[in-house]
């Protein structure tokens, strides 16, 4: 006989929004990588991902201003994706605990 593992729905709530960040954060590194290696900019995929990326990085964009546009995509939306992981991580882990 075997026995099913049962979970709370906490758990799969924690799951969920770890997800989220996950999304998000890739959406966020999918932008970067589409920046900084050259992507089309009149492409329709590329306008879809900028116009999924956009909203995401909250107030991150300008933060910081290098001369160097790549650098400066690298670092604002890197930190957005940073930002949204250790964010939804923290929500999972409440969540899951309490």
């Amino acid at each position: 006989m075997s026995r099913l593992r049962t979970t709370s729905s906490r758990g799969t709530a924690s799951r969920v929004i770890s997800g989220i960040g996950v999304l998000f954060a890739f959406i966020e590194i999918l932008f970067i990588l589409m920046v900084v290696l050259g992507a089309n900019a009149a492409n329709a995929f590329f306008q879809f991902i900028q116009s999924l990326a956009e909203p995401l990085a909250l107030f991150f964009p300008g933060l910081f201003q290098t001369g160097n546009t790549g650098l400066d995509i690298f670092l604002n939306y890197g930190l957005a994706a940073v930002f949204w992981l250790v964010v939804t991580g923290l929500l999972a882990r409440a969540l899951a605990r309490y």
